[in-house]
């Protein structure tokens, strides 16, 4: 039986610090950024000593979150400041690369937002450099699933054999957004407006697709070998260039495919991750997962007593990430109240203070976060251009 993700002495341990809290610099105070700060400020692990952006109101609006922070407008300035640690980078993706190696060489510990950059020849020498790092130099790659309680509870059932023969995968965004920001300034209103225009924005497919595809990638272990693309801009019709709906399959090893597509026309279903075997489907939302069997699949003495919930027209089994140690306690996975919900992000953010904290490589570093960006980047361009890409091996390697 598969439990938990870990032990109740290691879910102890894991509720106070595993060291001093960790000097961070947040640069890019856009709206990932404050995201990033709201979270921080959460976490006891974490000391957001310092914040950064080039554009002003970011900054003022930043300094309402954390009022303690040291202000920059100059990353550069922001590096030298020896209070500091580690870096969280936040810009725009097209801005990551000189902002990222730029941290790296000054001794800093790295979180880069997905995607590692909007080009891959950025995101190669971004990773590249992130894994020639000094030893106790942690890289992490915002990949949030890779790190999220949830998703490695569920990856053990994948890899234990539960799901059978991968048979085909499903992902999908759905939110009705226009991404747009507003501002009198016509040059300011363009910088704003990166994701927009395809010369500085990686669309759907590298904002948030890369997630699934990554989780898909970890979940198959295996990479894509090809992929095909759709989009188009069909309710935003604002002079933007990049697609506001867009559809892919990606070719996986041994006849598998992945169905995406993500829309910023309608918010319907939402997001979700949902792989099809041959004993069972294992179906994720949010920090929720179930699994439901196959008639045929083997009954595992366990499955007796889990809890149930209705999925659609069938029965899923409730994968209870900390059912370990919620048994420990004397309570039974899954019927106690929820508890307090805190988000990809959280987890995130306390998994890299983690790492720095006991100099443990993230399982989410710089390898996984440039094979995810190529991933993605290579989706988008099958995306723009209505076509089929194949990938080759050596696009994923790194020297």
């Amino acid at each position: 039986m598969i439990a938990t993700t870990d032990e109740p002495a290691a879910s102890a341990a894991a509720a106070t610090p595993a060291g001093p809290a960790v000097g961070v610099g947040v640069i890019g105070l856009g709206d990932r950024g404050r995201e990033v700060l709201h979270e921080a400020a959460l976490l006891p692990e974490l000391s957001v000593t310092a914040i950064c952006d080039i554009y002003d109101p970011f900054v003022k609006r930043a300094q309402a979150i954390a009022p303690k922070a040291k202000p920059y407008s100059d990353y550069k300035a922001l590096l030298a400041d020896p209070a500091l640690t580690a870096v969280i980078l936040t810009t725009p993706s097209n801005l990551h690369k000189d902002i990222a190696l730029a941290a790296l060489q000054a001794g800093k510990h790295l979180y880069c937002e997905a995607p590692l950059a909007s080009t891959v020849e950025d995101a190669k020498a971004i990773a590249s450099a992130g894994l020639h790092a000094a030893p106790k130099q942690i890289f992490q790659a915002g990949l949030q699933k890779r790190v999220h309680p949830q998703y490695i509870h569920v990856d053990k059932f994948v890899k234990t054999g539960a799901l059978g023969t991968p048979a085909f995968c499903r992902s999908q965004w759905h939110y009705k957004t226009s991404w747009r920001k507003a501002s009198p300034n016509a040059a300011e209103q363009q910088m704003l407006n990166w994701r927009l225009s395809k010369v500085t924005s990686p669309g759907l497919a590298g904002e948030v697709g890369i997630h699934s595809i990554d989780v898909m990638n970890w979940y198959l272990d295996a990479l894509p070998t090809a992929v095909t693309g759709f989009g188009s801009i069909v309710f935003w019709k604002d002079g933007r260039d990049v697609p506001d709906t867009v559809q892919a399959v990606l070719e996986y090893p041994n006849g598998v495919h992945m169905a995406y597509d993500a829309t910023l026309v309608n918010s319907f279903d939402d997001t979700y991750d949902i792989l099809h075997g041959s004993q069972s489907a294992m179906f994720l939302r949010g920090d929720k997962g179930w699994m439901v069997n196959e008639a045929d699949a083997p009954l595992e003495g366990w499955i007796v007593y889990a809890r149930k919930e209705k999925i659609n027209d069938d029965t899923g089994i409730v994968l209870v990430a900390d059912a370990t140690k919620l048994l420990a306690l004397g309570k039974m996975p899954g019927k106690e109240a929820p508890p307090p919900e805190k988000t990809m992000l959280h987890f995130a953010l306390k998994s890299f203070a983690e790492s720095i904290n006991t100099s443990k490589p993230s399982v989410s570093g710089p390898l996984e976060g440039y094979r995810a960006t190529v991933a993605a980047l290579v989706t988008n361009t099958a995306i723009n251009t209505a076509s089929r890409i194949e990938f080759t091996q050596d696009m994923f390697a790194l020297v």
